[in-house]
């Protein structure tokens, strides 16, 4: 497992390279965060160089995540990257979607939300790892039972990826997570 000094965007090359790497080597499709499509798109240009035969699958956020009516992937990167041959799902937060709407209501924390703040004791980017293959499950995009390079991040850019075989969202706890391929340190 590579653990890096510093979280973010600084780590999203090396990051891409280790899951385009561990994915190609075990012939397993990857999943990727990206909210504007900056990390998809130079992962999608990257599996094209490196001749990746595996699916690319990108989740954004769902409309409305920052903005009432607006999806913070544009249009046109979301062209950029279906045409390249990038898969694109946009669904709510596997991991908070709805019982955030009832802990702002109620002030309450619910059990999905302690699954994701449990998966925040390994950094934020692990659980954007779990989360983001859930829905791309979810959606139908990758096979179920068959395990996965998911990759994440802790804001912008990618600085974890992981090897999981993700249940659905509604039987999330069958999720396993095989291994944490990179990481940033959480010293800070």
């Amino acid at each position: 497992m590579t653990i890096f000094e510093q979280k973010g965007t600084v780590n999203t090359e090396e990051t891409l390279k280790i899951a385009l790497k561990t994915a190609q080597e075990r012939q397993m499709d990857i999943v990727v965060t990206s909210s504007e499509g900056d990390t998809a798109l130079r992962l999608m240009q990257m599996s094209k160089e490196a001749g990746f035969a595996g699916k690319v699958v990108c989740v954004s956020c769902a409309y409305g995540s920052k903005e009432p009516g607006k999806n913070r992937l544009s249009d046109e990167r979301r062209r950029q990257l279906t045409e390249g041959g990038v898969q694109v799902v946009t669904a709510a937060h596997a991991l908070s979607g709805g019982e955030r709407g009832l802990t702002k209501v109620f002030g309450s924390v619910h059990p999905v939300e302690l699954i994701a703040h449990t998966l925040r004791m390994f950094g934020q980017g692990t659980k954007v790892c779990v989360e983001v293959a859930l829905m791309a499950l979810d959606c139908g995009s990758i096979d179920y039972g068959k395990p996965v390079v998911a990759v994440g991040g802790s804001g912008r850019g990618a600085d974890t990826a992981c090897v999981l075989t993700p249940g659905y969202t509604a039987s999330l706890m069958e999720t396993k997570i095989h291994e944490i391929l990179c990481k940033p340190s959480l010293m800070d």
